[in-house]
């Protein structure tokens, strides 16, 4: 059930409706099988999966508990050891994660290395769809395992809470990955209607549809024209498909996680922000503490942290954010592009620091004799063009459908040998008409005004709430008007389907 699909308009307001009716104590169950059935709707079988998860998982908190137990009562032994269990419960997880998602990906990889050293051999063939969501609440559910064997939350006694922390629907398909100790909680404790939350929930669900619907699947169109086929265009048509991609991407998982937010703070559960204006970060470093936040934390406090972080030396650090960075690549995809995508943005971090690090005397004597002023509009625009003209180039990997196709495209790209197709009319040629465009030019425009109001601390949803009653009225009809008048439909209106749902 996608969240701009009609039965998805049909389901939540009914569960909304239903959740308020029931008494504090039924409501958790409530949410509980709703989400079950939100998840059924891809695919029921899968929801076994799901729930083996979360019985492992919930189980392993216990047996931790248990061993502390045991080991303050003075008792020894393997048995008791909480170590054990983390790592069988590791195991099995990950296991299945890598059987649905990796296995295929790992044999053929195995394949074409034997062959490279004249060895033929044939891997037993395994055809399974991935479960939707899977690398979402695996690693939730693990993040629980780890905060409880490191003390920062006590092992959850009820399983049926522990199931909802899961499963939680707004944000079980594709994040954001929530703490343990942040969302347990708040859906434990009484949560009484609030229509102040109800109206703000609703208003960042409609920035979220503004963002997928008439931003992401319009610029879609183009995207999936041109890098379906790219060796039939040129370096434009291909460099304008890859901006139009970094914009697709934002928005398509912005919108997304701008609807879970929204839609867990009308039940009035608060989310954890997953986005924070990424295409005006000033550096590659400072793009990742803004873009998929949920996900590049989980990442350095369960991976990149354990393995020293930047304790151990300029050489290891290096090391580690590099590890850290190659296995987020994998983590979105069983394809060697993610991988390289991973790399990239971890080596385009290690160069800024290394860049940091080596010119910092040279820079500060080049400054005296020719002083540049950084505290500036030019310095920083420059700064951030630097850096989205870097993440572009690594986006090329993330679409591409191979490293050669990626880097096949890179070289058009930057030759550039038909600059005249931005002139010549060849842009309403590539699947948008010059209304569309004019439409997608307008909307964005549009978010990135919001994101630079953001950026500078202003809440346009506060502004808006101190208007009269007749004008906030008027545009929230105007937004809804909006989407409903320039959201990009499919044939017979079907819900186009959000990028991160693969992973």
């Amino acid at each position: 059930m996608l969240f701009n699909s009609a039965p998805f308009l049909v389901f939540f307001p009914a569960v909304l409706v239903v959740n308020f009716l029931l008494p504090h104590r039924a409501r958790g169950l409530w949410l509980l099988v709703t989400s079950l059935v939100f998840y059924m709707c891809w695919s029921p079988a899968y929801v076994l999966l799901m729930l083996t998860s979360i019985l492992a998982t919930y189980l392993c908190g216990r047996l931790i508990a248990w061993c502390r137990a045991a080991r303050d009562a003075g008792k020894a032994g393997w048995i008791h050891d909480p170590r054990l269990y983390v790592g069988l419960c590791l195991t099995l997880n990950l296991g299945i994660l890598f059987f649905f998602k990796y296995y295929t990906f790992a044999a053929e990889s195995l394949v074409g290395l034997l062959s490279a050293w004249g060895v033929r051999w044939r891997p037993p063939a395994v055809d399974v769809l991935l479960p939707v969501g899977i690398s979402f609440y695996t690693f939730q559910a693990l993040g629980y395992t780890v905060d409880v064997y490191r003390g920062v939350l006590p092992a959850e006694r009820n399983l049926l809470s522990y199931a909802l922390f899961v499963s939680f629907f707004p944000q079980l398909v594709a994040g954001p990955i929530e703490r343990s100790a942040s969302l347990l909680n708040q859906l434990k404790r009484r949560r009484p209607f609030d229509p102040e939350q109800v109206k703000s929930g609703a208003m960042v669900m409609l920035w979220g549809y503004f963002q997928k619907m008439v931003i992401a699947d319009r610029a879609a169109v183009l995207v999936d024209q041109v890098y379906g086929q790219p060796a039939a265009y040129g370096g434009g048509a291909l460099l304008v498909a890859t901006v139009l991609f970094a914009i697709q991407i934002y928005c398509d998982f912005g919108g997304y996680s701008a609807i879970a937010l929204g839609a867990a703070k009308i039940l009035g559960i608060d989310l954890m922000q997953n986005f924070r204006q990424p295409y005006l970060a000033l550096s590659v470093s400072d793009f990742w503490r803004r873009w998929h936040i949920s996900l590049s934390t989980w990442f350095r406090d369960y991976l990149y942290i354990p393995l020293g972080g930047n304790r151990k030396g300029v050489a290891r650090k290096y090391l580690n954010t590099l590890i850290t960075f190659l296995l987020s690549g994998l983590w979105h995809g069983a394809n060697w592009t993610y991988v390289v995508w991973g790399g990239l943005n971890g080596l385009f971090q290690i160069a800024g620091d290394m860049k940091n690090r080596l010119f910092k005397r040279l820079r500060a004597s080049w400054h005296e004799r020719a002083p540049i002023k950084r505290d500036c509009f030019s310095y920083r625009l420059f700064q951030r063009i630097v850096t989205f003209a870097l993440i572009c180039l690594s986006w090329v990997f993330f679409r591409a459908q191979s490293v050669q196709e990626a880097l096949e495209i890179l070289g058009k790209i930057l030759t550039l040998n038909d600059p005249w197709v931005f002139f010549d009319g060849s842009l309403c040629a590539w699947g948008l008409s010059r209304l569309e465009w004019d439409i997608l030019v307008c909307a964005i425009a549009a978010l990135w005004a919001v994101d630079l109001a953001h950026e500078r601390g202003i809440s346009l949803r506060e502004r808006l709430e101190k208007q009269n009653l007749l004008f906030r009225w008027a545009a929230y009809l105007f937004g809804v008007m909006i989407i409903l008048l320039f959201g990009q439909y499919g044939v017979g209106f079907d819900a186009a389907q959000f990028i991160y749902f693969q992973f």
